[in-house]
């Protein structure tokens, strides 16, 4: 804190709301760096499976709207979502059990 700032600084909570995200971006970059090493392990194409039945494939992304990646995955959409990535058709296709929110496809 400077001179010109006091504890009841509306500027104090903003310094850390900041400092925190900043740190969050940190932790999202290295966790990013270590996804994409491990998906290197997988073949392109490869789905699998969680637990909650939501169905993911290793991709290589178009780039579009986002930073380049040379490898990302796609999945099935989760629970409030209006779609996935992956289609559930596709994952049904594939030998998966889907899980499919709202009981429509």
């Amino acid at each position: 804190m400077n001179n010109d700032q006091t504890p009841n600084d509306p500027h104090v909570e903003l310094i850390n709301m900041i400092k925190a995200k900043e740190a969050l971006v940190k932790q999202l970059k290295t966790l990013e760096a270590q996804l994409t090493e491990e998906m290197k392990i997988f073949p392109l194409g490869k789905m699998f499976q969680d637990g909650d039945g939501i169905v993911y494939q290793i991709i290589i992304p178009s780039g579009i709207f986002m930073p380049y990646k040379t490898i990302d995955y796609i999945r099935t959409r989760k629970e409030g979502e209006k779609a996935g990535t992956l289609s559930i058709k596709a994952a049904q296709e594939a030998g998966f059990s889907p899980s499919i929110p709202g009981g429509k496809e």
